[in-house]
């Protein structure tokens, strides 16, 4: 009786936090912010609703999978999500027009998409463009 109270409870806040993903994609603004909510809250209801699923099964080889599948989740969706909204940033798509401070901005390479380091003055930088075509 106690796990199927909790199996509802984690199935409804994950099938919940999946919702708010699909809302969030079609009222976001721009690119970055529609990875950046697809990418935190639907690894979180997929994640809560795999776990309903291993409580329900009770099985040895059923919770292996699921933890395995989470594990893959939550390891693979934040580096797909970093690659998509890098690539966004570099072939330069539509930011929001409320966005005030790009972090970002001038700290690329533009030739070799190397970033620079915090203080371009102390810090170590990658070799400019030109320098690469002086070689």
């Amino acid at each position: 009786m106690m796990s199927e109270i909790l199996i509802m409870i984690m199935m409804t806040l994950g099938s919940l936090f999946i919702l708010s993903t699909a809302v969030a994609v079609l009222t976001k603004p721009d690119v970055y912010m529609r990875i950046n909510i697809t990418t935190k809250t639907a690894t979180l209801g997929l994640g809560l609703i795999l776990l309903s699923a291993a409580i329900y099964f009770q099985d040895y080889s059923v919770t292996t999978r699921v933890v395995s599948i989470i594990l893959f989740i939550f390891l693979t969706a934040p580096i797909g999500g970093h690659m998509l909204m890098r690539s966004a940033y570099f072939t330069k798509t539509e930011k929001w027009k409320g966005m005030k401070i790009d972090d970002l901005d001038g700290q690329y390479d533009p030739i070799t998409k190397e970033l620079y380091s915090e203080d371009r003055k102390e810090g170590i930088s990658p070799k400019t463009s030109e320098e690469n075509e002086n070689q």
